[in-house]
């Protein structure tokens, strides 16, 4: 990892400084840029100091000129705001005559960088396409007419792993380079990934890395070890009635498979505490990839399942819901015990008759709350403190009684132990995104972890948000509490005073949680229908919107907010550009951005990153052999989308066509853009 780390470093530096750095001090100097960066949610310009360092190591005398290109240092046009890029004098650094040239890492092209008009109908296939080669597109069109076959895309799978035995590994390989595999995933290491990620970023966009590699684990596999790994040794006391179990947060046999109806996200099995740390070791991986190849403007996403043991997460996530349930019962009305703005006077009423009671004295000594009223009836950092023990921290009085009722069951000392492990690795992964200067994205999952997951990244945030959003949560607008749950959590940010991150998508596990809801006998958590999603989409969406123009029109750091439009849906990219046009929100305040996966929706994502919006490309890589159950989902999800293929397929014919008739048979990209 720490030669990782040094190749992340030295790349930085060569890219930041042309020509070759022969000292340390120009690492040094740029790992203090990466550092010390003014606050905001995306990057800015790096510090003289590390100019003036940079130059030194390179054998300059200091005393030449130094030319930023970033709208922070010198007057520009909004439309011209780029990323740090450090442009130096050839008579400064007295380059020798091959140091000339600058490497094609460093990708600064002369001038300003160019901006385009965005066409919101997205119906221009040059704008889409012209950060391909001829051959891509052809690749792509290829592609999406195999998505488009019901019947191949229902075997993929099996096709697969048979063409595999009759053309050896040689030969499938290249065959997976030459369609799926090469059409949806960067490339097979940190290393080999880098000329997309630098092409990418020559087009305006920015990438979210993915180390797609999963356990291709038959059903039956999947089972027992979720079974196994959702039941505590103290045992499971779902059937037990006095203690008001929930069975939405306890392990079934018939959902134990997570994949089971799931085509858009990649699925963690746990197997052991090694292999948990091998998961964070690949995390941190991604994030000294992401950091040497973009700046710092590039994001990681992680799953919290892919770090710890799933009974953990249920039982957490029981304790937050039944800490619902007692405020409701408490105060009356439904939703977050933030929302009732109770105060703690009032919990002092409802406690009357217990008279003077030394546990709820201790109990309300721990309650957080501001002069607005009550946050939280736990201390919440307990989660992230390695000291505090779980079954201790959320306990609550009885209003008959006044003894302490723990609100969780009795965990064995060794699953503390695991808890505790997962938050240091969780910690471990955000402490090190903060100091490469790149964000985390922390994945939703199932309904049934998801209570855990956001108080969990909630507070992450609160820990590392300080200065700019570092850690960034995903909310499912499929589901019926999204809004009033990114509500609340903006509302906590704001009063506590964190930075807040959010990445809104639709959902990924809709057929499942219907399922399972009824077959468990649980409120179906989903939205009814599509447009009943969109409409939620748009409602959150808007809410946050509005938040940001209201710090800004106070003066406040606007960036407090900051939103991934994560969507494959070009209605909602269009409501989010005309919505930000009619509020006044421009893309140079980077507190929007939206996202898309690789290989899909190019239509979408190009035109906005070469128009300044801030956009992303979610980066899938890993070897052929280990990313098939990725390639798998991603034709059956494009079989299940498939109006938007034959819109994607119609404008790549366009473009081909185009190209041909021009005779642009080897057209090669050349990108003048840069991210914002």
């Amino acid at each position: 990892m720490a030669l990782l780390r040094s190749l992340s470093a030295q790349r930085t530096a060569i890219s930041l400084v042309y020509g070759k750095s022969n000292g340390s001090v120009a690492v040094a100097a740029c790992r203090s840029f990466q550092r010390d960066r003014r606050s905001g949610s995306e990057a800015a310009a790096p510090p003289v100091a590390a100019a003036a360092a940079a130059v030194a190591a390179r054998g300059g005398d200091g005393g030449g000129s130094v030319r930023y290109l970033h709208s922070g240092d010198r007057p520009m046009q909004a439309s011209t705001v780029v990323q740090p890029e450090l442009v130096t004098s050839t008579d400064a650094l007295k380059r020798s005559p091959h140091q000339n040239k600058p490497p094609p890492s460093a990708g600064t092209p002369a001038g300003s960088p160019q901006r385009d008009p965005l066409d919101v109908s997205f119906n221009d296939p040059i704008a889409a396409f012209k950060s391909k080669t001829t051959w891509e597109l052809m690749r792509a069109y290829l592609v999406y007419m195999i998505c488009s076959s019901e019947k191949l895309v229902e075997h993929n799978m099996t096709l697969m792993k048979w063409s595999k035995q009759v053309l050896g590994q040689r030969l499938f390989t290249a065959l997976m380079k030459a369609t799926f595999y090469g059409h949806f995933v960067a490339g097979e290491d940190q290393i080999k990934i880098i000329p997309t990620l630098e092409r990418l970023r020559s087009f305006g966009v920015k990438p979210i890395l993915d180390y797609s590699v999963e356990e291709d684990i038959s059903q039956e596999e999947a089972e027992k070890r979720e079974v196994e790994s959702s039941v505590s040794s103290a045992g499971d006391n779902k059937d037990n009635k006095e203690e008001d179990s929930m069975p939405q947060y306890h392990v079934d046999k018939s959902f134990a498979d997570r994949r089971y109806k799931v085509s858009s996200a990649r699925t963690y099995f746990y197997l052991n505490e090694a292999t948990c740390e091998r998961n964070m070791e690949t995390f941190i991986k991604c994030l000294e990839a992401v950091s040497g190849a973009t700046f710092g403007t590039g994001i990681t996403a992680i799953k919290l399942t892919a770090l710890g043991r799933p009974q953990l997460l249920l039982q957490l996530s029981e304790v937050i819901m039944r800490t619902r349930k007692y405020m409701e019962a408490m105060v009356g009305g439904e939703g977050n015990v933030l929302t009732h703005h109770k105060t703690i006077k009032d919990l002092e009423k409802y406690y009357a008759s217990l008279g003077d009671n030394k546990n709820v004295k201790d109990f309300l000594k721990n309650v957080t709350s501001d002069k607005e009223g009550i946050l939280h009836l736990f201390p919440w950092s307990g989660i992230v403190d390695e000291d505090s023990q779980l079954s201790d921290t959320f306990r609550v009085p009885d209003p008959q009684t006044g003894q302490m009722r723990r609100l969780i069951s009795q965990i064995p000392p060794k699953e503390e132990e695991m808890f505790r492990n997962m938050i240091r690795r969780l910690n471990t992964i955000v402490k090190a995104a903060a100091d490469l200067d790149v964000r985390i994205m922390v994945d939703a999952e199932q309904t049934y972890f998801q209570p855990a997951i956001s108080r969990i990244t909630l507070e992450m945030m609160r820990k590392y948000n300080k200065d700019k959003a570092i850690v960034f949560n995903t909310y499912q607008c499929y589901l019926r509490e999204a809004f009033r749950e990114v509500n609340t959590d903006m509302e906590q940010a704001k009063r506590q005073n964190f930075y807040f991150g959010a990445k809104l998508v639709r959902g990924a596990y809709m057929d499942q949680e219907r399922a399972r809801a009824q077959a468990l006998g649980y409120p179906d958590p989903v939205n009814p229908t599509f447009e009943a999603t969109t409409a939620m989409y748009h409602k959150t969406l808007s809410e946050c919107l509005r938040r940001i123009k209201v710090m800004k029109d106070s003066s406040e750091d606007a960036r407090k907010i900051g939103i991934m439009v994560a969507s494959h849906n070009e209605d909602t990219v269009r409501f989010a550009i005309e919505q930000m046009k009619e509020i006044g929100i421009s893309p140079e305040d980077k507190v929007i951005c939206f996202g898309q996966l690789l290989g899909m929706c190019d239509y979408i994502t190009f035109p906005l990153g070469q128009a300044g919006y801030s956009a992303y490309k979610y980066i899938p890589y890993g070897p052929v052999e280990e990313v098939l159950p990725y390639l798998s989902r991603r034709a059956q999800e494009n079989k299940g989308v498939l109006k938007k293929i034959k819109k994607e397929k119609r404008l790549l014919m366009s473009e081909i066509r185009r190209r041909l008739m021009r005779g642009q048979w080897f057209y090669k990209p050349k990108g003048n853009y840069v991210p914002i």
